[in-house]
């Protein structure tokens, strides 16, 4: 009986050792002998391997009989400003994250056009393919020819211009926010995420586009360049469906690099900054078409925001 017992304790050793050697080969650089020839070292000290297992969390249910009070609101947030500057960082660019999904069919693509069915262009109706989804970026198409033995033409195509993540500054966000009477919790909710096109300054120059806040960019953040066109957008994702790509690209950190946010969590703790660009209002108005100047834009999409906050706290009022 002893000796089974001592062959299960050195078997049980034996296996914790081999777990925790592992662990260090995964995590660690701590080599002593020559790396093998087509295996490459550790690159740094922690590797985050866990990345495509992670799952959405699940929102708290929510029963429309509960639902006590929503209200609409549309968000716009600028990667210029430092404290969204994580969503365009080289090491995992929100956009190209978005368009290689789009592209390889992985998430769709919701046309934001305006129809008497859908007014605002937002209510993910109608699907975009992958050539319309290039081609909602604008820029001119390149004409290729094919030439024979002897230099002469032979076939011609045009192939749309290349897509540049680095173009999209800004992204609308669609959200309800909610007030569930049966856990006494208001809270958002994301609906739809779009990125903005901006025009070029040239082709547009003559056409009156303003921003939505016209020198916002310079209120919020003081080396951003001031708009001054509008921006439009280029399609329209569905944030639940998004989620579940959106948990397995890691979200980089200005501070720490072991902070192991995914985008869904950064989206979901709503780690940016943001101004209101539209409510939902019975005339259908944005905030741009009954306020001229850009300073007044301002106040009016912080008024909105203190408004949300307010009616939470009365909630709590005695």
């Amino acid at each position: 009986m002893i000796m089974k017992n001592l062959i299960t304790f050195t078997i049980l050793v034996l296996l914790f050792s081999a777990n925790l050697v592992s662990a260090q080969q995964a995590n660690l650089s701590n080599s002593t002998t020559p790396i093998p020839l087509g295996e490459p070292p550790v690159d740094g000290f922690l590797i985050k391997t866990d990345l495509q297992d992670r799952k959405v969390m699940e929102y708290a249910r929510v029963r429309p009989e509960d639902v006590a009070y929503v209200h609409r609101i549309w968000q716009e947030f600028d990667l210029r400003d430092e404290a969204n500057s994580i969503y365009a960082s080289p090491r995992s660019n929100l956009m190209q994250i978005i368009m290689d999904a789009v592209m390889a069919g992985e998430l769709t693509a919701y046309d934001p056009t305006p129809t008497a069915d859908d007014p605002t262009g937002d209510s993910f109706k109608t699907v975009l393919l992958s050539d319309q989804v290039l081609g909602r970026f604008g820029g001119d198409s390149t004409l290729v020819e094919q030439y024979d033995e002897d230099g002469n033409v032979i076939s011609s195509h045009f192939e749309p211009a290349s897509f540049n993540p680095e173009d999209i500054v800004r992204f609308r966000i669609k959200e309800d926010w909610i007030f569930d009477k049966n856990r006494s919790v208001f809270e958002v909710r994301i609906v739809g995420i779009a990125p903005l096109v901006t025009p070029k300054t040239d082709q547009f120059a003559s056409s009156g586009f303003s921003d939505e806040f016209g020198t916002l960019p310079e209120a919020i953040n003081q080396s951003a360049p001031i708009m001054d066109i509008d921006a439009y957008p280029a399609f329209w994702i569905y944030f639940p469906e998004a989620r579940h790509l959106l948990v397995t690209k890691d979200a980089p950190s200005r501070l720490n690099d072991a902070s192991g946010l995914s985008y869904d969590d950064v989206f979901t703790r709503r780690l940016f900054t943001s101004y209101v660009v539209k409510e939902e209002r019975a005339d259908g108005l944005r905030i741009k078409d009954y306020i001229a100047d850009g300073m007044g834009r301002l106040y009016e999409s912080e008024r909105i925001k203190k408004a949300l906050v307010e009616f939470e706290q009365k909630r709590w009022s005695y």
